[in-house]
């Protein structure tokens, strides 16, 4: 048998990859399945009868103004002087009573209509809507982090690329028949059954869980045994950000207020510890010194972050009349807030209530009082004016294995795992959600692509500033300095933040903003990977050698 050109070996064993890759059935079925939400269909949001009762509200508000412009009409003349109806009192009654009648009629015989239409239609259930979303969305989603992954990047940013595509495939295709997934504008009042308001309350709790999650990840004591290196890195990593990202909003957002700059400056603040710590794992050096510096100071990153977003989000709400003193309460309350529920909330509430329901019967009493816990401590934040973020990561943090270890083996569960199919569910959701609010009009605008490139380099120079804090010799302070640069799902919640600010009753982020940011997040998670990967295997001057 002749034997195999290399290059021709090479390139079989690539089509063999490719063939243990998704089989095209997959994509196949994803496609019939995806296929009848494009095909025109009316993705109304509307109960049955809702339109044909608004009409008739109305029809009948409609009414009673011309009759109100008859009296009017029929009690003055032109030059102001009062004057009779050509009509009876009596007549008249009759006459509007009958066009009430008519009226009513016309409402009723709308009504029967509209519910032959809902019926016809198809979506008489309120809820129909939404499915077809979380069909579309959780299907994109899953195909599209995976080719994302197969190409070594973070499934969160193909989830984010199937949001930029569906929120803008009017653009792209001149077809609007996915408008149905946005959501109303903040601060606004629409219809209570609109799917994208929907997918965005769903897509608020999906986030919610993340910071949950991302503090049950996070363990105090070890926090607490980073050393001196990893503090130093963190501190740095958030000062030098913070005052990069302002100066780029001075710079490039010289007629835009002060707030604004802020917050580009603490959105810059974030690091994503899951990507580096998914990076280290590959490439086998999590044990290593530099590795354990990257992911200590991530983490204290992420604490100091969320402390400098609700304080940044209080110095922007209260606009012009912010002043020293607002400043310290509003650090009061956020620091306060993390330390009584680190230390008193293990005693108060996260002992008692698993202690309560190890005795109760029935099946997800781990999940159940894990929640409870969590969406509380998120809805005490929002009351004492915090992110309900903040209030979820503080959750995560108080929970520890040996708080719910005997309810997890009454049940065979462990917490993480059971988390897994709600997060699977709504943290997609969030991330495409981000995605569709991304609006590509936007890049036609110039200034948009200086601001963005201009805010991506601070956030990677920022974060090298705090390789300056290792104060180890003879470890690899450009691997420490690279692998803090990710903002990954971190920067998304930062933004999906700034999209809720109000200052002097104006939206503080723009669509324009957003964008330029959510071009940073996919930057700075993009180059991560491979550059961190070279930073590893690159050799320290002065290290030994084998």
């Amino acid at each position: 048998m002749s034997r195999v050109h290399r290059p021709t070996k090479n390139l079989l064993n690539l089509v063999q990859r490719r063939k243990r890759s998704i089989p095209k059935s997959v994509y196949i079925l994803a496609l019939l399945l995806i296929l009848p939400f494009c095909s025109g269909l009316s993705f109304s949001t509307n109960v049955v009868g809702q339109d044909a009762v608004t009409d008739q509200a109305t029809a009948n508000a409609q009414v009673i103004a011309d009759k109100a412009d008859a009296e009017n009409s029929g009690s003055e003349d032109s030059d102001g002087n009062h004057t009779e109806s050509n009509l009876p009192g009596s007549e008249q009654s009759a006459h509007a009573t009958k066009e009430d009648d008519g009226n009513s009629e016309a409402g009723s015989v709308h009504i029967e209509e509209h519910k032959e239409e809902q019926h016809a239609s198809g979506h008489a259930n309120v809820a129909a809507p939404l499915f077809a979303a979380i069909v579309l969305i959780l299907l994109l989603a899953k195909i599209m982090g995976d080719l994302f992954e197969r190409i070594g990047m973070p499934a969160v940013l193909g989830e984010l690329t199937v949001g930029i595509i569906l929120g803008n495939i009017l653009l792209l295709t001149d077809w609007g028949g996915f408008d149905f997934l946005k959501a109303p504008a903040e601060h606004s009042i629409g219809d209570v059954y609109n799917t994208g308001a929907a997918l965005k309350m769903l897509a608020e709790i999906g986030v919610v869980l993340l910071l949950f999650e991302v503090g049950l990840e996070t363990n105090v004591r070890d926090m607490m045994k980073v050393g001196v290196s990893a503090l130093l890195v963190a501190v740095l990593g958030v000062i030098a950000p913070l005052i990069l990202g302002i100066g780029c909003g001075w710079l490039f957002l010289p007629h835009e207020p002060w707030q604004v700059w802020l917050f580009l400056g603490a959105t810059l603040c974030a690091t994503s510890v899951g990507i580096t710590a998914r990076v280290l794992k590959d490439l086998g050096r999590s044990q290593q010194r530099e590795s354990q510096v990257i992911l200590g100071a991530a983490v204290i990153d992420d604490v100091l972050g969320l402390i400098i977003l609700t304080v940044v989000s209080g110095i922007i709400e209260q606009g012009d009349n912010f002043d020293v003193a607002s400043l310290g309460v509003i650090v009061g309350k956020s620091v306060g807030f993390l330390i009584l529920a680190v230390t008193l909330g293990t005693q108060l509430v996260v002992k008692p209530l698993f202690a309560a329901a190890s005795y109760l019967r029935g099946r997800g009493l781990l999940v159940a009082t894990s929640l409870v816990i969590c969406f509380g401590l998120s809805y005490i934040a929002n009351l004492v004016g915090l992110a309900p973020i903040v209030g979820a990561f503080a959750a995560g943090l108080i929970l520890e294995k040996a708080h719910y270890q005997e309810l997890g083996k009454k049940e065979h569960l462990d917490l993480e795992a059971a988390l897994g199919p709600l997060t699977a569910l709504l943290v997609p959701i969030f991330f495409v959600q981000m995605g569709i609010m991304v609006d590509l009009n936007s890049f036609a605008n110039p200034n948009v692509w200086l601001l963005a490139g201009s805010i991506t380099v601070a956030a990677v120079l920022g974060k090298q500033v705090c390789s300056l804090g290792v104060l180890e010799k003879g470890l690899n302070k450009l691997a420490i300095g690279l692998g803090m640069i990710p903002r990954g799902e971190v920067g998304l919640i930062f933004a999906n933040v700034g999209l809720g600010l109000v200052a002097n009753g104006e939206s503080v982020i723009s669509s324009d903003t957003y964008s330029a940011i959510i071009v940073m997040v996919i930057l700075t998670t993009m180059v991560t990977p491979p550059l961190l990967k070279w930073s590893m295997n690159k050799p320290v001057p002065g290290e030994k050698t084998a």
